[in-house]
């Protein structure tokens, strides 16, 4: 009896396929974008407000950051582009397969309040608004679409509004780093590979 109630407990479903997959590739998109965003940023280090800013304007925000020579970071922007095209389709699977399957009615239990509420912060504001700000600063959308920019104020003020939030995620992904290992890396990582977990 005792040793079906373990068999049942170990084999318990953890984590859904569409969840574990949605977040495997999330997690290779975010660090395509986090390492492209590095070098579009050191590139030029200073944060505007408005639609300009340049070397001879005041900076809202002078990151001490040295600067690279422009040009450097093509490869970046090419990578940047493609790995936020790769997080927003599969951001958008992982949202529609979750209110399908109830994924955010039903957090897990060990989540606190407050933790609920910053992950559905995170995915339901913070992400949706970094998508929109970088939209905000490509020519060719706001060429089509130019109420993207303007709302923020200028290309500028939505390249910092992008910048700012692009910190709160890394740092969200720091802490949630953070809570994994605390709780134990091997037992979590194994779940969201496999999809069962030791209770």
């Amino acid at each position: 009896m005792q040793s079906t109630m373990q068999s049942t407990s170990i084999n318990a479903p953890s984590h859904s396929a569409m969840v574990r997959v949605t977040h495997w590739i999330n997690v290779v998109s975010f660090f395509g974008l986090l390492i492209s965003g590095i070098a579009i940023l050191i590139a030029h280090p200073r944060l505007y407000w408005g639609e300009t800013g340049n070397v001879e304007m005041p900076a809202l925000l002078n990151l001490p950051l040295p600067f690279v020579l422009v040009g450097q970071n093509g490869w970046g922007r090419y990578l940047h582009f493609l790995s936020a095209w790769i997080c927003v389709l599969n951001g958008m699977v992982y949202v529609l397969s979750g209110m399908v399957a109830r994924h955010f009615l039903q957090l897990d239990e060990s989540y606190n309040r407050s933790q609920r509420l910053t992950y559905l912060g995170v995915i339901f504001v913070v992400f949706p608004v970094v998508i929109w700000t970088g939209l905000a600063m490509s020519p060719a959308i706001v060429s089509v679409f130019p109420s993207l920019v303007t709302i923020w104020g200028g290309q500028q003020s939505a390249r910092t509004v992008h910048f700012v939030l692009a910190v709160a995620a890394v740092v969200f992904v720091l802490v949630h780093i953070i809570m994994v290992s605390r709780s134990g890396f091997v037992k979590q990582v194994t779940a969201m590979i496999t999809g069962r977990s030791k209770s």
